[in-house]
């Protein structure tokens, strides 16, 4: 285990200096940070290449950051629509992780050989593909590159008890196999690639602070489910790669697991995104430790006693079931927690706590996001610090008008 903590990381006069000349609310990327992590993550992989989760990223230019680096290659996109944006501006090697019902999208893809090239769908159902063939040009347009799933969860006592995500129904290599003939023998499609995503051990913290019991349990939960996954997705890739030898690739992994399915000969390349911003959600890992790299600022407004201040907005939940888990956490000044009565709110936010009174009107109070990517949904722009200073504003996706989900 790491002897480096997440928590000591954050220096909040740096981040103070740096933008000091801008009015909060505000979003920071800690260059420093987000490069320690994006060189954590490539030690991690041990030579597999590492295809970036745009849904943790939601900028273009960090995009080209990362891929710049040696050790990534490729994108995993969310969306159609975000796939085809990204192949026009100049990225070439798109995985879209979810399959897609946008007809629009899927006629400009059949129309285009750049973003055909481009871009390759999620496929894990024959209907998908006649969704497809419904809106493609006269005389059938480009070949569509596939990528097959299978379901990675962790199934006891027949399935009655599930870890993990409910995603694609093929959990059985013959089920794959199946489909897998399907794309090969039907016109216009071009088997290239199979995923395997498995949260429940990518994204699920196994040293959670206070929890000593559930954290061992978890961790024999997933030791479990990385035996049992590992064996069936050796068995899946050799059932697909019977029906296409020439697969280009099988992505696994995430964040939290990169080292591990990185192991695995199966796998040739892991997905990873949260990682280089290192949100609130992923402090609870043993194998590793990050730098919180992507932060924001809300400014105090109020001071309605000792002890007490309110800043300006800040009820930004991250998705997932409802809890406290998905709150942004107050992050600097140290020592700052919200009032159990109102938590963060729409418009305002009450925190208390002695360093409270160290704070005064104007002052930047400093949060985590409890998720990556979802912080640029709140925010049109990125300050890119270095140390104590802004050395760029880049838009996020949202800065350059592009809301995809």
């Amino acid at each position: 285990m790491s002897q480096l903590r997440v928590d000591t990381y954050g220096d909040k006069a740096a981040y103070d200096r740096a933008t000091a000349p801008l009015d909060a609310p505000l979003a920071v990327v800690d260059l420093r940070a987000f490069d320690a992590n994006a060189a954590d993550l490539v030690r991690r992989a041990k030579g597999k290449p590492i295809r970036v989760a745009s849904k943790s990223v939601r900028c273009r230019a960090l995009l080209e950051r990362v891929l710049a680096r040696e050790g990534f290659a490729g994108i995993m996109s969310f969306t159609l629509a975000e796939s085809l944006w990204l192949a026009r501006s100049g990225f070439a090697d798109v995985l879209l992780a979810y399959p897609s019902a946008d007809r629009a999208g899927f006629a400009e893809l059949t129309a285009d050989p750049k973003l055909a090239a481009a871009v390759t769908v999620m496929v894990d159902d024959p209907a998908q593909l006649a969704l497809i063939d419904a809106v493609r040009p006269a005389g059938g347009g480009e070949e569509v590159r596939v990528c097959l799933e299978l379901d990675t969860s962790y199934r006891l006592l027949g399935g009655k008890v599930r870890f993990g995500a409910r995603r694609s129904p093929l959990r059985e290599p013959a089920q794959l196999a199946a489909l897998a003939r399907t794309v090969v023998r039907r016109p216009g499609f071009r088997l290239v690639g199979l995923m395997a995503y498995e949260g429940h051990v990518a994204g699920v913290g196994d040293e959670v602070e206070g929890k000593p019991v559930f954290s061992r349990t978890v961790r024999m939960m997933q030791a479990a489910a990385r035996r049992e996954l590992a064996q069936r997705r050796w068995e899946a890739v050799r059932a697909v790669r019977a029906v296409a030898p020439r697969l280009e690739f099988v992505n696994g992994g995430g964040t939290g697991s990169v080292q591990h399915t990185a192991a695995e000969a199966a796998v040739t390349e892991v997905a990873a995104g949260s990682g280089l911003y290192v949100p609130r959600l992923f402090d609870n890992f043993r194998s590793f430790s990050g730098r919180p790299a992507a932060l924001f600022a809300l400014p105090v407004v109020r001071r309605p006693g000792p002890g007490v201040v309110t800043v300006l907005g800040g009820g930004y939940p991250a998705s997932g079931v409802a809890g406290a888990d998905r709150l942004p956490v107050p992050y600097l000044p140290a020592g700052l927690r919200y009032d159990p009565q109102e938590g963060p709110g729409e418009v305002q936010t009450p925190l208390l706590g002695a360093a409270a009174d160290g704070l005064a009107i104007g002052d930047k109070v400093w949060f985590r996001h409890a998720k990556a990517g979802e912080l640029c949904e709140r925010f049109d722009a990125l300050r890119l610090v270095d140390g104590d200073r802004v050395v760029d504003t880049v838009p996020t996706y949202r800065g350059e008008g592009r809301t995809f989900l």
